[in-house]
Parts: C-alpha cells; sequence; structure tokens
C-alpha cells in the first residue's frame, strides 16, 4: 500500500484541516487532548504524522559505517600487546648471542625459551593474527574464493551439505557514526534476518525481523521513556497489524499503514476515555464510537478527527441528539429529547436551533433515521482484537530472535569470526 501523504481536506463551505492538533468534538474531551499534554513524547500523534521527537530515529545505513572496523581495532590493540611482550625476549637473545663467554647450551636455552614464548602468543591470538592477515591481503584474492550458498530445505537433486571450509558466521556487529549499532545477522552487506538496532540519541532499541536493511515481518520498539511497540512492519515502517502503549498510559490498537494508525483500531486514553472505529492517516475518520471520561458517548460519522456527519450523543445527564453534525457542533436538521419525554426539532446552526419545526417533519424524520443508521454501523464495526494479539504473539518471538541473533554476533565479534561480504 503507498504511503499517503496528503492531508485530510473537506469542501470549502466546511472543513479545511490546517492543524495535526488533534482536539475534542464535544466538551474538549477527547483521546487526543492527552497526547497533547505530553511533551516530547515518544508516541506517536493520531494525527500525521505519527512519530514525536525522540522516536525519530535513523535508519541503519551500512554505508555510514565508522571508519576503522571495529574488530580490526581490537585485533590490532592485542596483536600489539603479544609485541610488546615478545619484543624483550627477542632483545635478550640477540644480546645473549652476541656474548662470545656464553656457552653453547646456554644459547641453545635461550633460542627454546624464545620459541616457547612466540608460540604462546601466536596460539592465544591466532584467529586475530588471521583475521589481519585477512584484511591486508589483495581484494581481487578476497573474493575469488567461492561464494556461500544458501537455501532451504532440500534442492531438486536432494539435501546438499555445505562443504566444511565454506561456513562462515553470519552474525555480527556494525557500528554508525552517530552512535547507533547492530547486533544479528547480515546478507549481502546488510541487515537481513534477526537482530538487534540500538538507537543512542532516542534511547531505544528495535528488536525483531530484517529484510535488507530495514524493519520488515514482526518486531518490537521500545524506548527508555517506557512507551513499546509490538507488532508488524514492512518497509521500515509500522504496517498492518500491532499495539502501541505509550509512556503517558495511552495506547493504541489496531490496523497501521505505512507508520499511521490507518483502518480499524481501539484507542483509549488513561483518563478512561476510548475511542473504538475508524481511522485514516492517524485520524479518526469514518464510523466510530466515542465513550466519553464524564459519561458522555457518541456513535456516529467522524470525519478528520470530528464529529462530522451524522450520528447519534448521548449525554451523561439522560438528553440526546440525532440528527446531522458539523465540526463537533449540531448543524442542519435533527431531534433534541429531554430526559423528561420533551423533545425540540428542527434546523440546527452552530449548535443552537435555528428554525423549529414539528417532530414529524419530512426532513427532521429523514435525518433522525441517517443518524440512527450510523450509530447502528458504527457500534457494529468489525473488531481486530484477535489480529492485534496475534500480532504481538510473533513480535515477541521475533524480538527473542533477535536477541539470541545479537549475543551471538558478539561473540563472533570477539572471536573474529564474522565475514560481512555475506
Amino acid at each position: 500500500m503507498p504511503q499517503s501523504k496528503s492531508m485530510l481536506t473537506r469542501t470549502s463551505s466546511s472543513l479545511l484541516r490546517s492543524s495535526p492538533t488533534v482536539r475534542s468534538s464535544i466538551h474538549s474531551l477527547s483521546f487526543s487532548s492527552s497526547l497533547a499534554e505530553a511533551d516530547e513524547g515518544e508516541g506517536l500523534k493520531f494525527t500525521s504524522p505519527l512519530l514525536q521527537k525522540d522516536e525519530v530515529k535513523p535508519k541503519p545505513r551500512p554505508g555510514t559505517r565508522k571508519n576503522g572496523s571495529f574488530r580490526f581495532m581490537v585485533g590490532r590493540l592485542r596483536i600489539g600487546s603479544a609485541l610488546a611482550v615478545g619484543s624483550p625476549s627477542l632483545y635478550l637473545f640477540s644480546f645473549y648471542s652476541r656474548r662470545e663467554e656464553v656457552a653453547a647450551s646456554e644459547n641453545l636455552l635461550i633460542i627454546l625459551i624464545f620459541i616457547a614464548v612466540a608460540l604462546f602468543f601466536v596460539s592465544k591470538n591466532k584467529g586475530l593474527i588471521l583475521l589481519t592477515l585477512r584484511r591486508l591481503v589483495p581484494l581481487k584474492n578476497r573474493h575469488s574464493r567461492k561464494q556461500i550458498r544458501w537455501f532451504i530445505g532440500e534442492e531438486e537433486e536432494g539435501n546438499v551439505e555445505i562443504p566444511q571450509e565454506t561456513k562462515v558466521a553470519r552474525e555480527g556487529v556494525e557500528l554508525y557514526s552517530n552512535g547507533d549499532f547492530y547486533e544479528g545477522e547480515f546478507y549481502g552487506g546488510k541487515c537481513s534476518g534477526s537482530g538487534v538496532y540500538h538507537y543512542y540519541l532516542a534511547s531505544g532499541r528495535y528488536e525483531g525481523n530484517w529484510v535488507e536493511g530495514k524493519y520488515d515481518g514482526h518486531g518490537i520498539e521500545s524506548w527508555a521513556r517506557g512507551s513499546k511497540y509490538r507488532g508488524q512492519y514492512r518497509q521500515g515502517l509500522r504496517h498492518g497489524f500491532g499495539a502501541y502503549r505509550f509512556y503517558t498510559g495511552d495506547s493504541y490498537a489496531g490496523e497501521w499503514s505505512n507508520g499511521q494508525s490507518h483502518g480499524v483500531g481501539v484507542q483509549r486514553c488513561k483518563d478512561s476515555s476510548c475511542y473504538f472505529g475508524e481511522f485514516k492517516c492517524g485520524a479518526k475518520h469514518g464510523l466510530g464510537s466515542y465513550y466519553f471520561r464524564n459519561g458522555d458517548r457518541y456513535a456516529g460519522e467522524y470525519f478528520g478527527d470530528k464529529i462530522h456527519g451524522f450520528g447519534v450523543y448521548h449525554f451523561a445527564s439522560g438528553h440526546c441528539y440525532e440528527g446531522s453534525w458539523h465540526e463537533g457542533c449540531k448543524q442542519g436538521y435533527g431531534m433534541y429529547s429531554f430526559r423528561n419525554g420533551d423533545m425540540r426539532c428542527g434546523e440546527w446552526d452552530n449548535g443552537s436551533l435555528k428554525s423549529p419545526l414539528p417532530p414529524l417533519t419530512d426532513s427532521v424524520i429523514r435525518a433522525v433515521q441517517a443518524a440512527r443508521e450510523a450509530a447502528e454501523n458504527a457500534i457494529h464495526l468489525r473488531k481486530v482484537d484477535d489480529q492485534v494479539k496475534s500480532a504481538a504473539t510473533a513480535a515477541s518471538r521475533a524480538a527473542t530472535a533477535a536477541r539470541v541473533a545479537a549475543v551471538k554476533a558478539v561473540q563472533n565479534q570477539m572471536d573474529g569470526k564474522f565475514c560481512d561480504s555475506l
């Protein structure tokens, strides 16, 4: 699904969405108002764009790795320490060998001691020495070896075992110039498979599936302040089903598209208000039901995060309005019923009754029927709870596999086994 960058617009006579801030439709009681109170929240806003400041994170790019490989520097340090200790032995050997008064047996003893010391340091740093020598070999010689064959299951001619000499580790560690680092699997020089990416500036990490250097599949994003997302990804963005819980206590669970809430979902706030319905590009749009913290509830149509169209609003006091709405206000034909049974019907303008009409007027009846139908459809929208739970479970499994790959990557880095030419 292509990423939608266009903002929601309305007709010139009514709606032009000029700001991504979320406002309440009735009594300023909406889930979005609580999001506006969070300063630099890691979580997303339910208006486009979704990501807030401390969630903006650079994607891993192999081209930005630091000059001078981390594992090569470690090898040079350890080999340098070995030479620093072995040099005095070489000096003593050359010194004593020049002494004419030293007997031949003493020279032989010194030679044996020197050889033993040299072999000891070579055995302790064999992997690093080989890694250093491999770095010094011309590239044409390095790439002349037989390529690794990767496959799943059996080939047409049977399960062919890869020769032992061609097996190399595909888990490794890579550092980036902005302080981020990745631990996990590589393929073709890019992050692919399972791995963990740590954000230095955003103080967070991603654990899960990778495809060609981007999040793809299932995974978990988490930040130091407590926000966390579990679900599906595609091409580096949240896409599919997933659940996001903010450090403020607010949450969203439902469908995602290109990094934004899009489709059917449930939006909950820590003040107990809740919205269940349709979203478009991060905003409430379509059919939905809203339960306000003061006891009011609305079911009907939304447009651009506001009550707009036809719907039914029940007040906590027992009153009820059924009819047409415009940008959160009663607008057009509708009927207002009091809890004592009295009614006020007619044409409304900006929340006030402009032209009173009898309850059985055709225009009033049509508006009330449209409002009740929209409310019924909003209440019976399809549920996505099972899909969200399934995606969250798969994300947890993918995160576990990523952590295992990260442990292997660190071990391979220490042993000098990783080959980043895969």
